[in-house]
């Protein structure tokens, strides 16, 4: 068996080989190599959906009355306070599915009528109650 005698100046190569690959991979860049993206976290799954409670009967019908009466109950105010006869200053509306109930006083038995008729030709007006309390000077 041949035993193999090292090389003068072999282990001087290799080291010189070694530094030449190091320089050469540092001066190709100059700047530290990119660190690896970071991975993004997949989406969240849908988390699946509960059932909603039964609702009550009717709330949304309840919400949206509740709207339209206050709307029209402002609409006969301001329709009394367009009169040029009634002082609306002093009558209260409150409107219920078209029932409208006028509150307050009036100076006359006729500003009285006065204002049950024009609450009453308002749209959406259903019926009138006039409570509407005659009071002299008022």
């Amino acid at each position: 068996m041949k035993t193999s005698t090292p090389r003068p100046g072999g282990r001087v190569l290799s080291a010189a080989t070694a530094a030449v690959v190091a320089l050469s991979l540092y001066a190709c860049g100059g700047e530290p190599p990119p660190k690896p993206a970071a991975k993004t976290a997949p989406p969240p799954a849908p988390a699946p959906e509960a059932k909603a409670a039964p609702a009550p009967e009717k709330p949304a019908a309840g919400i949206n009355q509740a709207d339209a009466d206050r709307t029209l109950a402002a609409a006969v105010k301001s329709a009394l306070a367009a009169a040029p006869d009634i002082n609306a200053h002093r009558i209260d509306v409150a409107a219920k599915n078209g029932a409208v109930t006028l509150f307050g006083t009036a100076e006359t038995k006729a500003q009285r009528e006065g204002a049950g008729k024009v609450a009453a030709a308002v749209a959406g007006v259903k019926s009138v109650e006039n409570r509407l309390a005659v009071v002299a000077g008022s």
